[in-house]
């Protein structure tokens, strides 16, 4: 595993979601923890669908996560490549023309199903005379070209999975070319993986059962494959698919929910491994303990909790410098070192801080419940003069405890509610210096 090279192969077609992500960061922390070289791919053959926009969102996406690549390519401009890898192949019979329309090829999978034969293409397309093609041409009918198999048995190791073994007599030929000439997802990504080096492939385990394939098509193009790693899929934290909520784990809108990178990289570099699921300062800390050994069989659930808990961990040590930006966006009183340092251990994300702005700086409305009104009154009677400092809410409590009797629970709970508004949040005594002797009074009284 010297120096491994690998690639991480998004679609400009979307945006990146947490699964997505997941991979990425394997790929990044393996070559990472092996001085080797992580290459950002954009599979952009689809060209209708892929855009400028989804392409530079994905670049972002990986740059503020801190994935930064060290080379970097499209396939929309290696078309000539692909187009010549092809023509080799037919050249060889390897890649054989087929005529079939979808329904046809419907049909066809039926009929083995009800003869209780495997739904695998028939390769009827090999049978065709020189005369039937043209037929068929005449008639309009453009087509598509699949990869003929060996029918041998294909094994690999897998770095996750183990020994795994596939007779590709049990596969349909895969088609490589659409019948409108664009290239579907295997040959493009095999001819760049030659060219580009690549030495492992690490991806989802759904694509398991199209590595057989691919393997021999590298040895169709006279290249080595590259070894493998299968991961177990990324589902809901019920066991179920994370589909229906792929919009709300978005990287974009986790980012703009206030979720911090390293509570995503945390996470998702743990989910599904025999490590425990804690904060990590930086990526080549979870480098130094990637392991392909420690990523096991199951799916690795994603729970949200997890990845609010981890989150929650950074804000409450994040230093003043790092949230001051963000403060400042909020509003710009906000944008203070006693602030940040008094609310930040009652904040999830650094936006958590706009409530408490109008308590430290600005109008509320008290809360004072009937039976705690003369105890508020006295409250205001005795404040100490001058102005509020540090020691200023010791010796006030002090006061009113000898004076009302009160203590615990019924001598703060009152003042913390006429003062904040609130129930709970940020030491009172502190913020006492932050809403400033006026503003403590008009609150009393």
């Amino acid at each position: 595993m010297t120096n491994p090279i690998v690639r991480f192969a998004p679609s400009p077609t979307g945006n990146l979601h947490v699964g997505n992500v997941r991979t990425a960061l394997i790929n990044w922390l393996f070559a990472k923890a092996h001085n080797g070289k992580f290459i950002l791919r954009i599979d952009d053959t689809d060209t209708e669908r892929s855009t400028p926009a989804y392409e530079a969102a994905i670049r972002e996406d990986l740059t503020w996560l801190g994935l930064s690549w060290q080379a970097t390519f499209s396939q929309s401009d290696r078309f000539a490549m692909y187009d010549a890898a092809a023509a080799d192949l037919k050249q060889r019979g390897l890649l054989y023309p087929c005529y079939e329309t979808a329904d046809e090829l419907d049909r066809q999978r039926k009929l083995q199903r009800a003869r209780g034969k495997p739904p695998i293409y028939n390769r009827a397309a090999l049978e065709l005379s020189a005369n039937e093609i043209a037929d068929l041409e005449a008639a309009g009918r453009t087509p598509h070209w699949r990869f003929k198999l060996s029918g041998n048995r294909v094994s690999w190791t897998d770095l996750v999975r183990g020994e795994q073994t596939i007779e590709t007599a049990s596969l349909s030929d895969p088609v490589l070319i659409r019948a409108d000439g664009s290239y579907l997802y295997t040959l493009p990504s095999c001819v760049d993986d030659i060219d580009a080096g690549i030495t492992h492939v690490v991806r989802g385990e759904d694509h398991v059962t199209n590595s057989a394939a691919q393997i021999e098509l590298f040895a169709a193009l006279n290249a080595r494959p590259p070894q493998m790693a299968h991961t177990p899929l990324l589902v809901d934290v019920d066991g179920s698919g994370l589909s229906k909520r792929i919009g709300s784990l978005g990287v974009a809108t986790l980012r703009e929910r206030g979720i911090e990178a390293m509570a995503i990289c945390s996470l998702l570099a743990k989910l599904g491994t025999s490590d425990n699921i804690d904060l990590r300062d930086t990526l080549a800390k979870l480098a130094d303990e990637f392991d392909f050994a420690k990523i096991g069989r199951a799916p690795a659930r994603f729970d949200g909790a997890d990845l609010r808990a981890l989150n929650r961990s950074i804000i409450h040590n994040l230093p003043f410098e790092a949230a001051q930006p963000r403060l400042a966006a909020i509003a710009p009183e906000a944008a203070n070192p006693d602030f940040w340092q008094l609310v930040k251990q009652n904040c999830d994300i650094v936006e958590d801080a706009a409530k408490f702005i109008p308590v430290a700086f600005g109008d509320i409305a008290p809360v004072i419940e009937d039976e705690d009104r003369d105890f508020i009154r006295t409250a205001a009677e005795t404040l100490p003069a001058g102005e509020i400092d540090e020691t200023t809410w010791k010796v006030w409590t002090g006061v009113l405890k000898t004076q009302t009797g009160r203590k615990g629970r019924n001598l703060f709970m009152p003042l913390r509610k006429a003062l904040t508004g609130l129930d709970h949040g940020p030491d009172v005594g502190a913020l006492l210096v932050l809403i400033g002797r006026e503003r403590v009074l008009k609150r009393l009284l």
